[in-house]
């Protein structure tokens, strides 16, 4: 087991518990209302997005959240079906039929559980809720392997979690590439935000497609590069050659309007704009920042952006552009990812050009990316360097990705939390665990590659890490200035190619949680690490008899089954 250096927080934050009450009623959502909520002291509305009852943007959410009382509950179904979202038809993993699924809604404060039912005719499943802070429900977390066995055909799991923090993000499959077959959906917590807007027009998600499965076009050997894909969707369909159709949002003149836009590739950089307006970004991940203006929103696998659009435009239609940059993403629709802003009812299509821009994976400047609320982290020496590298196992001969030498290959059937409950400390290599032991105390890591291939995009679960400092060269030659007062913060930030990434978080939340690399290929293919955070305090969270029951049923359809894991497990 690998050991992080810990260093010292000055005030420590407080965890919070709270109870989780159920219900069991068969329908697809439910919000039941358990006690009074408290008189607002103001009303979030299109003249202050900034208040939000009695709390607001100054709120500190990682420590204060509101007593709602609320439960918001969703049934949700993964079935193997074929749909056709851009007009030629495939075999789809679709969650309650639809692509992308439904979206879960809460507002912040509110208790959310849902449901998931595995009826696919053939492999697990399970449902992880992309940045949402698990905080003290580790078990909820969603990535088999790590927190829980995979759901298996038939059986059925329920995940219960409050809303701690506000703003958009995606839940997905984690059980091998189900996501980039279409087992997604939505998450949006509604909550006060940086700038006014009238109307809320929810998620905008971009993706990636292919015409065969992805699961069919993954491979052990990256030495030509990943599968390219055919062509990309806005919300769930795109046009293809004569087929299909794009997505349309109408707008009224001298509307603002919300978007939560969401990349839910498996592999490519897209840079997103809408023809003649600029757009204001009001939070990134979970995070509210301070409002900046761009026309060009570059976007790594698994980000999220809220923008505002000013429908101040001559009326008229006007594309809307997902575009892969060939820089990082193969891809053989560059151009023709589109969605379309119609002010009118004209069906035509639009004849508007789109803006310059410099083909490039590089994340928006951390200047621009400033958190509305302030928040510092202590310097120190940074102690822990992790490399990331790509070669071949000598004993299979399969290319695989490494971090600090190990890649990361773990059993189905034997997670993470259950060897913590069982009381096992002698954690093997290829589970690339990393023990964080000292609450309150910050965790500082530079993640480095020299091998000059592809941009990598870290993801964290059950905590937002600050980025300290990205950029091109070894950490050592660049020797970079850390910025420790109020950096972005967020779960998702690229590592470049030749190049370093450095990041800072909290240890406030006992787990085992996972860190990896959102490229799909990459993930399977051994990108991960393991935070084993606090380990003495994580066997009184979890649920024995639930963990006792998915790993059984998961067991008993193996035995039936000739399923063999061919990835790294999560």
């Amino acid at each position: 087991m690998g050991m992080l250096r810990s260093l010292p927080l000055l005030t420590l934050q407080a965890l919070l518990l709270f109870p989780f009450p159920g219900n069991t009623s068969p329908q697809y959502h439910r919000s039941v209302e358990l006690n009074q909520r408290q008189t607002a002291s103001c009303t979030n509305s299109a003249t202050d997005r900034s208040c939000w009852g009695d709390y607001d943007l100054s709120t500190n959410y990682y420590d204060t959240v509101p007593d709602t009382g609320v439960t918001r509950e969703y049934w949700l179904e993964v079935t193997n079906t074929t749909l056709a979202p851009d007009g030629v038809e495939r075999i789809v993993l679709a969650i309650n039929g639809t692509l992308p699924g439904p979206t879960i809604e809460a507002d912040w404060g509110d208790t959310v559980v849902v449901h998931l039912t595995n009826s696919l005719t053939n492999n697990g499943s399970s449902f992880h809720f992309h940045g949402v802070r698990q905080n003290l429900t580790v078990q909820n977390d969603g990535v088999p392997s790590v927190t829980q066995c995979p759901v298996g055909p038939g059986d059925t799991y329920t995940y219960t979690w409050r809303a701690t923090q506000y703003g958009s993000s995606w839940y997905h499959s984690h059980y091998s590439l189900q996501a980039w077959d279409g087992v997604f959906g939505g998450i949006k917590i509604n909550g006060p935000a940086t700038a006014n807007y009238d109307t809320d027009l929810g998620h905008l998600f971009i993706q990636d497609w292919s015409h065969v499965t992805a699961s069919s076009q993954f491979i052990f050997d990256e030495t030509s590069g990943p599968p390219t894909q055919d062509t990309g969707l806005i919300n769930g369909t795109n046009v293809w050659e004569t087929s299909g159709a794009y997505f349309e949002q109408t707008f009224v003149s001298g509307t603002s309007y919300r978007l939560r836009i969401v990349n839910v590739a498996i592999d490519t950089f897209f840079k997103f704009s809408i023809d003649n307006h600029t757009m204001t970004v009001i939070a990134m991940d979970f995070v509210p920042i301070e409002p900046f203006e761009t026309t060009i929103l570059s976007m790594g696998n698994a980000q999220r952006y809220d923008i505002i659009v000013n429908a101040s435009e001559p009326v008229g239609n006007y594309w809307m552009r997902a575009i892969p940059q060939v820089t990082c993403s193969a891809n053989d629709n560059v151009d023709g990812i589109l969605g379309i802003i119609r002010y009118e009812t004209s069906t035509a299509d639009p004849t508007t050009s789109g803006y310059a821009y410099a083909d490039s994976c590089d994340d928006m400047p951390m200047s621009s990316l400033v958190p509305y609320l302030a928040l510092n982290v202590g310097s120190e020496t940074i102690e822990e360097d992790l490399e990331v590298t790509v070669g071949a196992d000598n004993a299979t001969g399969f290319i695989y990705w490494y971090v600090a030498g190990s890649s990361m290959d773990l059993d189905w059937s034997n997670p993470t939390l259950l060897q913590v409950e069982d009381g096992i400390t002698g954690f093997g290599a290829e589970e690339n665990i990393y023990e964080v032991t000292e609450a309150g105390s910050w965790t500082y890591v530079i993640l480095e590659q020299t091998t000059g291939r592809r941009i990598r995009f870290i993801f964290t679960v059950s905590h937002d890490y600050y980025v300290l400092a990205q950029g091109t060269g070894t950490y050592a030659s660049a020797a970079p200035t850390l910025q420790t007062t109020n950096p972005p913060r967020r779960d998702v930030a690229m590592l470049p190619p030749e190049g370093y990434l450095v990041i800072a978080f909290l240890s406030d939340n006992p787990g085992t949680w996972l860190m990896h690399c959102h490229i799909g290929w990459h993930q399977s293919l051994g990108l991960d690490l393991q935070f084993v955070e606090q380990y003495d305090l994580i066997g009184g969270l979890i649920d024995n008899s639930t963990m006792s029951e998915t790993c059984g049923n998961w067991e008993s359809y193996l035995s039936l089954s000739d399923l063999k894991q061919d990835d790294d497990g999560v």
